[in-house]
């Protein structure tokens, strides 16, 4: 046996010694993020919108249904509704309250929260302009992030009735947002075959591919 041959053995035994050692401790394998919980420039619970106000997914994340970026809400998206919405009814009526009482009109309550929300558009606690305002869109942290060489479609998961949660977890009880699943290959090529034995989720025949070339280039 060459010297060379011996190497290349070495390697694959202390690779493999490796996988089984990561295993044994119940440690993540390289590009497993699942658990990964950022903290957000902006307070934003998928647990309120997503669930309490039952807000759907695609009025959000609309772009998923185009293409295969879902895609983060511009913050205008977000004034549709919190050009009004501004701060808890709590708030609201505790200031209404206040006014009430010291005979005045109510001002307008706007939580920090939202303020930030405000401040990127460059708005005024009344949602107007501020003049000469500078627009900062918000630097979320991105949660699901896979690996450059993978190409992922919304769209063709979309259109074939994949619930968003399937991918996603239990979303609408996330009041910070984490990534649920592992999404490495395993777990993706799995679920391929899954929906090939049983179907889509609409009763539907699926064909979802298990080709290298569907998702690697």
């Amino acid at each position: 046996m060459s010297a060379r041959t011996l190497a290349i053995l070495l390697g694959v035994l202390v690779l493999a010694g490796a996988v089984v050692v990561t295993q044994g401790a119940a440690m993540p394998l390289p590009g497993d993020h699942s658990g990964f919980e950022p903290d957000q420039p902006v307070f934003y619970s998928h647990q309120l919108h997503a669930g309490e106000l039952q807000i759907p997914c695609l009025y959000c994340h609309y772009a998923a249904e185009r293409g295969p970026r879902a895609g983060i809400p511009p913050e205008e998206l977000c004034m549709n509704c919190h050009k009004f919405v501004s701060a808890p009814l709590a708030d609201v009526r505790a200031e209404d309250a206040a006014a009430k009482a010291e005979k005045r009109e109510p001002r307008k309550v706007v939580s920090p929260e939202i303020r930030k929300l405000y401040e990127a558009l460059a708005l005024d606690d009344k949602a107007q302009p501020v003049p000469g305002g500078v627009r900062k869109p918000v630097a979320w942290v991105r949660v699901h992030d896979l690996p450059d060489f993978v190409f992922f479609d919304h769209r063709s998961h979309v259109t074939a009735g994949v619930a968003c949660e399937t991918c996603h977890g239990p979303v609408q009880s996330m009041s910070r947002m984490r990534q649920q699943e592992n999404l490495t290959m395993g777990w993706c090529v799995n679920c391929h075959r899954q929906m090939n034995a049983t179907g889509l989720p609409d009763g539907r025949p699926a064909a979802a591919s298990t080709d290298c070339t569907a998702c690697h280039y």
